[in-house]
């Protein structure tokens, strides 16, 4: 994500924290992020043969305490790095989340890895705190000779 991007959303989410905040409402915000690689020998080890997967698409289902489901869509960026966050009020934050990779646009590593089905988790973190979420990894469809 650009700096300018990042500086312009930023200030959209202080803006809506600042506009919940005089409303009287106790607002709550939540951030969920984790990572996307390429496992190119595909032996479930990070190594200097492998990289980050930049556009994997991943899907954030989360439900709030008030029983309402809330679906997030999110792409990886050049780090391979993805991100959901949202600001509502308090009696209406994340109680349950599960992330799940759904796609790797890789043309060379696009094989779900074993293990990298999705992720349950509760989330009783603070406002202002972040959930980081195990690394899903993609394979080759055949592993390099090199690896071998």
């Amino acid at each position: 994500m650009e700096a300018q991007t990042k500086k312009e959303l930023t200030v959209a989410v202080g803006f809506v924290i600042f506009t919940v905040l005089i409303s009287g409402v106790g607002a709550w915000t939540g951030e969920i992020h984790g990572r996307v690689v390429c496992d190119v020998c595909g032996d479930s080890a990070i190594g200097p043969e492998d990289h980050v997967l930049e556009g994997a698409e991943v899907a954030v289902l989360c439900v709030t305490k008030s029983g309402e489901v809330l679906n997030y869509q999110a792409f990886t960026n050049d780090k391979g790095v993805y991100t959901v966050a949202e600001t509502m009020p308090e009696s209406d934050r994340w109680d349950a989340c599960l992330a799940r990779p759904i796609s790797s646009f890789h043309e060379h590593c696009s094989h779900l890895g074993g293990g990298s089905s999705g992720v349950k988790f509760t989330y009783n973190h603070p406002s202002g705190y972040s959930h980081t979420v195990r690394t899903f990894v993609y394979r080759p469809a055949s592993v390099p000779a090199y690896c071998i």
